[in-house]
């Protein structure tokens, strides 16, 4: 029997969110289809201070968003945080089969605080709904965008920003910039940085690869979610983003793509060594 364990680092803080519906979905379908019927998945309240998971317990990590700053402030999570990327890193190091992790939004700007590879700064403005994400060059090559067009579309929801990226240290280390946001010639701003290689076997991305489409169109046509959103974003916003939502060369793409990939790259990058 196949066993492939899956850890998904929780920095929801215990705030409802659809996040964590979404990536449990995709984790239970990749699991099913290759035949791991039984739940072999376990999440971790990382902001609530439980304890981290066990490296050699699990094969893959997927390390959500979340509310709130992602400036590093000292607090014990945090410092329990980086010092378990800090051991997967090591083990990576060490190890021939490798251990994977997959950083989602809040998850990836801690990361590029951890590795120190720009500036993380508040935004004029929430970043909020369908956008398109441009990739660059060192992305054609990265298996997970393997399938997307250029430009592909995801949902982004920020309060915060990755920009100002230090070029030199991100290429002396070895990691790549994969994906920037769209291009706003009318706005005099950097543009941020979308996704990041950031060491052979950690990836992540600023926008939500995890996002369901049916899901969260159903979440927004609630009235409570719509009249939300236009009190905020404006009628057109709504709009825009539910017709966006509603096709499936968009959202329903990105979801099919991103993390089946990186989940697939994991599976695969075991199992092959293990069949040598």
């Amino acid at each position: 029997m196949l066993e492939f364990r899956i850890a998904i680092l929780d920095l929801y803080d215990d705030v409802p969110n659809e996040g964590m519906r979404c990536i449990k979905s995709i984790v239970q379908q990749f699991l099913i289809s290759k035949g791991i019927i039984e739940s072999n998945y376990s999440i971790f309240n990382i902001r609530k201070g439980q304890e981290l998971p066990v490296l050699e317990k699990f094969d893959a990590y997927i390390s959500t968003g979340g509310p709130g700053s992602p400036l590093i402030e000292g607090h014990d999570w945090e410092k329990n945080y980086f010092g378990f990327i800090n051991e997967l890193i090591n083990y990576n190091k060490k190890n021939e089969i490798k251990k994977p992790l997959f950083a989602i939004c809040h998850s990836f700007q801690l990361l590029f605080q951890y590795f120190e590879f720009g500036v993380i700064n508040k935004r004029k403005s929430t970043s909020f709904g369908v956008m398109p994400i441009h990739k660059l060059e060192p992305a054609m090559h990265e298996s997970v965008f393997f399938g997307l067009d250029e430009p592909f579309w995801a949902v982004d929801s920020r309060d915060y920003q990755a920009i100002m990226p230090d070029k030199k240290k991100i290429k002396a280390s070895g990691a790549k910039i994969l994906c920037i946001e769209k291009y706003r010639p009318h706005i005099p701003l950097e543009r941020a940085i979308m996704a990041i290689r950031f060491t052979p076997e950690i990836i992540g991305t600023q926008f939500h690869p995890e996002a369901d489409a049916e899901g969260m169109h159903r979440y927004f046509k609630t009235e409570e979610k719509r009249n939300a959103v236009i009190a905020s974003y404006g009628e057109l916003k709504y709009r825009n983003m539910i017709k966006h939502l509603e096709d499936p060369d968009k959202i329903m793409l990105t979801e099919s793509v991103v993390l089946p990939n990186f989940l697939e790259h994991a599976f695969q990058g075991k199992f092959a060594l293990i069949n040598k």
